[in-house]
């Protein structure tokens, strides 16, 4: 035992420094969102329901977050990660089995001898190389890795709903404008038909009028079926059967004017993507701790308690109490350069987990900046958007009315009102585009962050 001890002495002394907390690389932040100015508060501070406004969007929201099938499976990988960690931690606990005996033994047909054992069998292993404490590191990132899986997927979920809510807001829009413009083109067509039959023009004026009539009756089709896809995909998201959604307009809509986006620093705390990849950087960490103790000896002690009436040559009645006790000691021989091959893999995967974390705060810094950049630049347009669409309807009364009273041809009519319904099309897009920045900006920034993200942080 004194040998043993020894041993265990030296070895300890050889295996300091195996266990090292974890520490987050030097990052650098500065100039993350590019040429956007930093500001102290966040778009993404702000809760769900203070950007989303819409009350039926707002139901919507909650009811995906209810059914969404992806939100539940993240919600059950969240358990069992949560019960691993538990494993991990009970790793430290000596283990304890009731493993009771009994036998019967007869010698040329004597009376048999009853031998029983009633024993209680304790192992504890030794954790002084930080083996099961790199195992409870990890297995704890990984339970943090799948809160922010699940807070990424809730984000994921609200963007998803309120951009499709607002594709169907902008298609209805479309919609509207198409049936109102094929309801004037039809009657252009009989005004050109009137003309026609007073000498003022021929056949092939009114010939293009109706195939452009039909080719926006056309569009109206193809926009009701993309509605019904449109509508289907939030069914999806909501974990519903297909079937029509309520919802408001496009005009209506209000969201926040002042987009602010805090500091890139936030983005470690507040994206819970970038929080999943350090999770995952953190698990490498401790998978390469863990794989390096294994280089060392493990150390198991023993021992048995409880009752037995077979000692040995002797079967005595009634039973004494049996005690043992034992120390153990591997130290990896022949398997040893396995365990150094190991440890080489698992630092070549922290070197790409590394690299992955830094890749995602690269990515994270575009998407804020693309989304800030789609938001102004649809705001941009809107008031060229509002003069042109002034100036193409100038250009459709002036043409239809020299048409009819000058030499001015159908052509020149057909290019005016083409223009104007091109832009009118344009300025429902426009809106989308500024509305969609928004969504697409306050999810970039770590948007719907709950409870569960505090648990996270914690």
């Amino acid at each position: 035992m004194k040998k043993l001890l020894m041993i265990c002495l030296a070895a300890a002394m050889t295996g300091c420094g195996i266990y090292k907390s974890y520490e987050r690389p030097e990052i650098v932040t500065d100039g993350l969102y590019g040429a956007v100015e930093a500001s102290d508060a966040s778009l993404g501070d702000l809760a769900w329901r203070e950007v989303f406004a819409d009350p039926q969007l707002q139901r919507l929201i909650e009811q995906a977050l209810e059914n969404n099938t992806d939100l539940q499976s993240a919600h059950w990988r969240v358990k069992e990660a949560e019960a691993a960690l538990k494993s991990a931690r009970l790793a430290y606990l000596p283990s304890f089995n009731f493993a009771p005996q009994g036998a019967l033994s007869s010698f040329d047909t004597r009376t048999p001898s009853k031998t029983y054992n009633i024993p209680v069998t304790a192992s504890w292993q030794i954790d002084l190389f930080n083996g099961l404490t790199n195992a409870k590191r990890k297995a704890k990132a990984v339970y943090a890795q799948s809160l922010a899986y699940e807070q990424a997927v809730k984000t994921q979920l609200i963007a998803g709903t309120a951009n499709l809510y607002y594709t169907l807001l902008m298609l209805d829009g479309q919609l509207a404008v198409t049936r109102e413009t094929a309801a004037k083109w039809r009657q252009s067509v009989e005004t050109m038909r009137s003309l026609k039959e007073a000498g003022m023009t021929n056949e092939a004026g009114v010939a293009q009028y109706e195939g452009t009539y039909y080719s926006i009756e056309a569009s109206v089709h193809d926009l009701d079926y993309q509605l019904r896809q449109v509508e289907n995909s939030l069914c999806a998201l909501l974990g519903e059967a297909p079937h029509t959604i309520a919802r408001g307009t496009l005009d209506a809509q209000q969201l926040p004017e002042r987009l602010t986006v805090g500091v890139p620093l936030q983005m470690l705390s507040n994206r819970p993507d970038i929080r999943a990849a350090e999770y995952s950087l953190m698990q490498a960490y401790y998978a390469t701790s863990e794989a390096r103790s294994a280089l060392y000896p493990s150390i198991t002690l023993s021992g048995t308690a409880g009752w037995t009436n077979n000692a040995g040559a002797a079967i005595v009645n009634p039973g004494k109490l049996l005690l043992t006790a034992a120390a153990s000691l591997m130290q990896p021989i022949f398997n040893a350069g396995a365990n150094r091959a190991r440890v080489k893999i698992m630092k070549a995967q922290f070197e790409e987990s590394k690299l992955s974390f830094q890749q995602a705060l690269l990515n994270a810094g575009g998407e804020v900046n693309n989304a800030l950049m789609q938001t102004q630049s649809a705001r941009a347009k809107n008031t060229l958007r509002k003069s042109q669409i002034e100036a193409m309807e100038r250009a459709v009364e002036s043409t239809e009315l020299l048409m009819r009273h000058s030499s001015t041809t159908y052509l020149e009519v057909l290019t005016a009102q083409q223009s104007l319904l091109s832009a009118r099309l344009s300025q429902i897009a426009d809106r989308f585009d500024e509305i969609q920045g928004v969504v697409n900006l306050y999810q970039a920034l770590g948007g719907g962050r709950d409870l569960a993200d505090e648990k996270t942080k914690k």
